[in-house]
């Protein structure tokens, strides 16, 4: 797997001197990452609006509507303004799920793969900007093997995913006809896009027990992060020298803070929905359900349950689960379970009187906590900035409960989930337009996007202004 050398100094990204330079080596590891995905949209885009054998009538969809479904694929979110399974044919929907995998793969190694072909070494600091992550712990790393392990460890669980739902629903749809269907939902499942070759999503498959426990269990593990997936492998099947290995800290938190979360929405939502969405079920079913609620709110998008007959509770439990999303460095959105766990661990350690937080017997360092706190204000500015913009700009239209149903929109967007309460394909073309951009602004991070456009200034080392303070609360 993935070998890490401890004393190997950190790498820069300057190029050596008495070279040409071509503008691309020049591209910082941001610039390089949105690079990736402009550019996976745009080549999605000319697909969708050129090709006309990608759909059923053989009519491409229009140009806005073909940016916002390609933007929707390779952000991994899920929102249509179309119906997948009846608008696109076969070769529509394999160019689909190219888009998912490849948008879902780049998150790390797309972009480890664009500097590897330039030649350069990925550094702490440039794995941090591209992965999302803020593993200080994790020293410099092999990018090839990364970018093997990747895709080995994605490979493997999509494979064993599709086998498994083509072993369950061969039996009812026939065995040839089971084979898309279960690559299609192994794939979108594992890169937690939500796309689906059913036009009610897996609404049908609500009384499939074993299909939304392997659907969910593809989502969970998609959404732990690939350098987490790789410790947690190293930790349970690779011995070295008779010694067990520690899990890292961040490793811990993303465990601890996904089963948490998986647990306290499976008794929430039981609880909303037991005389709700869920009572025409049978008792099994509906404990099912409720968990499949509680794993999919937070990034895949699939829905098994008809959520604009959910009461409003559930709808808002759901979208804070949409604004924590997965974990760093994974196929998932939002503001991520590391970042959701150490807000929780500072309002802890403050309540007992602690000058640092601390989690495992290990003080977290004040500058990541600072990263955390920040995040989480400007995401809810971005959403709050285009709920905002949604309302006004479908102001026009008569929507019953439209404040709920377009903030939905926008959490689920920002946070490249892609559950919706059916207002996607009502939208007008301004409010495609900005869901859009939601969507690529949740993908690749506010902090990443500004990191790509703004011009990097020298500041000098070891100064500081003089400290003033600000009477808060």
């Amino acid at each position: 797997m993935v070998s890490r050398s401890k004393n190997i100094p950190r790498q820069r990204w300057d190029v050596p001197t008495g070279r040409s330079v071509a503008w691309w080596q020049k591209l910082t590891p941001p610039q390089m990452f949105v690079g990736s995905f402009l550019f996976l949209i745009l080549l999605g885009t000319l697909g969708l609006n050129r090709v006309p054998s990608f759909y059923v009538a053989g009519q491409p969809l229009p140009l806005l509507d073909a940016a916002f479904t390609a933007t929707s694929a390779v952000c991994v979110t899920g929102l249509t303004v179309v119906n997948t399974a009846t608008y696109f044919s076969f070769s529509g929907q394999l160019f689909l799920l190219l888009l998912i995998q490849l948008g879902g793969l780049g998150m790390l190694s797309l972009t480890s793969l664009i500097i590897v072909a330039l030649g350069r070494k990925l550094s702490l600091r440039s794995e941090s900007l591209t992965a999302g992550g803020t593993r200080d712990s994790v020293m410099e790393i092999d990018v090839r093997a990364l970018t093997l392990d990747i895709v080995r460890f994605t490979m493997i669980f999509e494979v064993v995913g599709a086998l498994g739902l083509w072993l369950i629903w061969a039996p009812q749809i026939g065995f040839r006809e089971a084979i898309w269907p279960a690559v299609f939902h192994a794939v979108s499942a594992f890169c937690n896009a939500g796309f689906s070759t059913n036009s009610n999503s897996l609404i049908d498959l609500q009384s499939s027990p074993l299909s939304l426990l392997l659907i969910g269990s593809l989502i969970i593990v998609g959404g732990l992060g690939f350098l987490t997936m790789e410790e947690c492998y190293h930790k349970l099947w690779v011995r070295r020298g008779g010694t067990t290995r520690r899990l890292s800290v961040h490793c811990q938190v993303v465990l601890g803070a996904t089963l948490s979360l998986v647990l306290i929405g499976f008794v929430v939502f039981t609880i909303l929905e037991w005389r709700g969405v869920l009572a025409h079920m049978p008792w099994y079913d509906r404990l099912m359900n409720a968990w499949f609620m509680s794993v999919t709110s937070r990034t895949a998008g699939f829905n098994s349950i008809d959520y604009t007959a959910a009461c409003d509770s559930t709808n808002f439990v759901t979208m804070i689960f949409m604004m924590i999303g997965g974990s760093p460095g994974s196929t998932a959105g939002g503001l991520k379970t590391t970042t959701f766990a150490l807000i929780g661990l500072v309002a802890w350690s403050k309540l007992r009187g602690n000058e640092t937080t601390v989690w495992a017997n290990r003080s977290i360092r004040e500058e990541t906590i600072q990263r955390a706190i920040g995040l989480l204000a400007v995401s809810g500015a971005v959403i709050a900035v285009g709920t905002m913009l949604l309302l006004f700009s479908q102001s026009q239209t008569s929507v019953p409960n439209g404040f709920l149903k377009y903030s939905f929109e926008a959490v689920s967007a920002v946070n490249t989930v892609g559950l919706s309460l059916g207002v996607t394909s009502d939208l007008n073309s301004f409010s495609k337009v900005l869901v859009a951009l939601l969507m690529f602004l949740g993908r690749v991070g506010p902090i990443t996007l500004v990191a790509a456009f703004i011009i990097q200034r020298p500041t000098l080392r070891g100064f500081r202004l003089a400290y003033e303070d600000v009477d808060v609360g």
